[in-house]
């Protein structure tokens, strides 16, 4: 019975937040503390907690799962009342012993987030394991290092590759054809992708800012993409240029911004939010650049609007998975997971075809397909005891607005404002439906599967933690 309470951590220790600290009673001993009855070392304990919240938030979970876990470690230490707070990239966490005992707090920041979901799988792992029982504290810190020091599960070149197949998938999806032309357009785009991934190596030895990464990494598709728009074989370069976005866009980050306004961490949700708008400019910028000269010059880059005709369905669902499976290798996603993954995101791109063909609105559709991507991953983070995210941020791939972005940039460019701004506008509510639909997909997960309540229901309102 323990082990399933501890297995069911994050819900009740996400009740424990939102009640406040000085009503949060203190839980029951699932842990195995090194002395028998007693609580642990408040500074081991801490140092153990802050270096799960620093993996768990460089690994780009939402700031209050990460107080969420690092509340359960300390509370399966005994270690109460402590409060964990997380802003952004600042990670701190406070424990009041008593009126007569100073109060004991730590904090560090996690400056180069990097998405290795095989690390955050391990974490999550061992919070689980810390809060059934059973570790004991250096044990927990030493397989944390441990997570921490682990390289990844691929071998260098395939996450190379899956790089540029996740941009050859996304012009299948978007032009929905498999005749000898998108073939070659699927070439292409593969090259173009592979190109601004070297690109963007190079400048990240010389240590400048993710915002020039995003830059060169953009500029090769919009170069393949006008030289073939050059040719009598109607190769449609801007399909090209498409793929290239959805390789680029800073998806998660969006909804992880708006998952973190949703839940009341405003402004972790504001500095969020800013650094993705940050990175997109980037992919913009690149992009817009190389598209000015092209335009000015001749080229032909007809825009399509969005791939939500059914030209193809059989293989437009092909792709889109093809496009998640390199985007959750890309991730570092357990190959034990990448089924699961798989079958999330079919679930989430047929129900999008299926509602836009029936004549729904294609943002509507966007968030009730992100909702069911969202249920769908809960559940299977459920019932595989790990975090949500390998199963959700890989599949909303498909989804993002790639074509509705790259119309709006080709609007601007061709001094039409006005569609210009449309486009903009559709693309950034296109991202806030991916992250309402995910957040109300999980907290229908938590009302399909309540946990134990860890709190007196009467004692539940207010003491939101506002950040």
């Amino acid at each position: 019975e323990d082990a399933a309470l501890a297995g069911l951590w994050p819900d009740r220790m996400l009740s424990l937040l939102r009640t406040p600290a000085t009503e949060r009673r203190l839980a029951p001993d699932l842990s195995a503390p090194e002395r028998p009855g007693a609580a642990a070392d408040p500074d081991r304990v801490l140092e153990l907690a802050l270096l799960v919240g620093e993996l768990l938030l460089a690994s780009g979970e939402a700031a209050e799962d990460v107080e969420a876990a690092m509340l359960a470690v300390a509370r399966a230490y005994r270690i109460h009342p402590c409060d964990p707070q997380v802003t952004f990239t600042r990670v701190a966490i406070s424990y009041q012993p008593g009126s007569p005992e100073p109060s004991l707090s730590a904090e560090c920041s996690v400056r180069r987030p990097a998405g290795d979901y095989a690390r955050l799988a391990a974490v999550f792992r061992l919070v689980t394991e810390i809060a059934a029982g059973g570790v004991g504290v250096g044990d927990a810190h030493d397989r944390l290092v441990a997570a921490h020091r682990r390289g990844r599960r691929y071998p260098g070149w395939i996450p190379v590759l899956s790089s540029g197949l996740l941009s050859g998938a996304a012009t299948l999806m978007v032009g929905g054809r498999a005749d000898a032309r998108a073939w070659l357009v699927f070439v292409s785009a593969v090259v173009a992708a592979l190109a601004g991934d070297r690109l963007s190596a190079l400048v990240a030895r010389h240590d400048l800012p993710a915002f020039y990464q995003f830059v060169v990494a953009a500029a090769p598709a919009a170069v393949i993409g006008i030289l073939m728009s050059f040719n009598g074989l109607q190769l449609r370069g801007s399909v090209v240029i498409t793929g290239g976005l959805y390789a680029l866009l800073p998806g998660w980050p969006m909804v992880a911004a708006a998952q973190d306004g949703l839940a009341g961490y405003y402004l972790t949700a504001a500095a969020r939010l800013l650094e993705a708008l940050y990175l997109m400019a980037g992919v913009v910028i690149g992009v817009m650049t190389v598209l000015y000269f092209g335009v000015n010059n001749g080229a032909d880059l007809a825009a399509q609007a969005g791939p939500a005709g059914a030209v193809n369905p059989p293989l437009q669902l092909v792709a889109a998975m093809l496009l998640t499976l390199a985007f959750a290798v890309l991730l570092n996603t357990e190959r034990g997971n990448l089924p699961a993954v798989l079958l999330n995101s079919g679930a989430g791109w047929s129900t999008y075809g299926v509602l836009v063909n029936a004549g729904g609105e294609p943002i509507m559709a966007t968030g009730i397909a992100a909702g069911l991507v969202g249920l769908f991953g809960q559940l299977m983070a459920r019932y595989r005891g790990n975090s949500a995210l390998p199963f959700v941020t890989a599949a909303l791939g498909p989804l993002l607005p790639g074509s509705v972005l790259y119309f709006g940039m080709l609007a601007f460019v061709r001094g039409e404002p006005e569609i210009g701004l449309s486009g903009a506008g559709r693309a950034v509510a296109t991202a806030m439906a991916l992250a309402i639909g995910v957040n109300l997909g999980r907290e229908l997960a938590r009302l399909f599967l309540p946990a134990p309540r860890a709190v007196a229901p009467g004692r539940r309102s207010g003491g939101r933690h506002r950040r």
